[in-house]
C-alpha cells in the first residue's frame, strides 16, 4: 500500500455507510451509529466517524488497522 499523510487527505468525496449498535432508543436520535468510507484518494485508507456529530473529522485507518481494531468494511459493505 502506498503511504499517505492521513491528516491531510481531502474527505469531502468520501461516501459514508452507517452501522448501528441496536441500542435502545431506537431510530436516528437514540441510536449509536459509527461511519466509515473508503477514502477515494488513498487506496486501502478509511475514515471512521460518529453519525451523531457529522461536524467532527472522521479518524482515519488503514485496511491493516481496521482489521487489528475488528472492524470489518464488509459490514458497512465496503471492501478492504
Amino acid at each position: 500500500m502506498d503511504h499517505f499523510n492521513l491528516h491531510e487527505l481531502d474527505l469531502t468525496t468520501v461516501e459514508f455507510k452507517r452501522a448501528c449498535g441496536g441500542n435502545q432508543g431506537g431510530g436516528d436520535d437514540g441510536e449509536s451509529c459509527v461511519t466509515l468510507g473508503a477514502v477515494p484518494d488513498a487506496p486501502g485508507v478509511f475514515a471512521l466517524g460518529d453519525s451523531k456529530r457529522p461536524d467532527v473529522r472522521p479518524l482515519l485507518f488503514t485496511a491493516d488497522e481496521l482489521d487489528a481494531a475488528g472492524i470489518d468494511p464488509a459490514r458497512f459493505g465496503l471492501s478492504a
